[in-house]
């Protein structure tokens, strides 16, 4: 492995760019700093299991059981903000 700093250019989507900004900034970092240890962590990043997905008996896709259930109230809850 070769301990040497090279030099880039590269384009951030504003959102992008204010995340590793803010980023940067709580940990005391350059930007650049920021960039490398954000790629690091993802390179390491457990790799998610593919998803089976299950098909009802009515053709419909099943998603997987989250162990949470959703009630009435909560739809009716989210609705009413989607409105308001």
């Amino acid at each position: 492995m070769h301990n040497y700093i090279m030099r880039t250019t590269i384009t951030l989507d504003d959102d992008v760019h204010a995340f590793v900004d803010y980023y940067a900034r709580a940990r005391g970092l350059s930007l650049g700093a920021a960039i490398d240890e954000l790629i690091r962590k993802a390179q390491t990043a457990p790799i998610p299991e593919p998803v089976e997905l299950r098909r009802s008996p009515n053709g419909l896709p099943l998603l997987p059981r989250s162990g949470r259930t959703i009630t009435s109230e909560m739809v009716k809850l989210l609705s009413e903000d989607d409105l308001g």
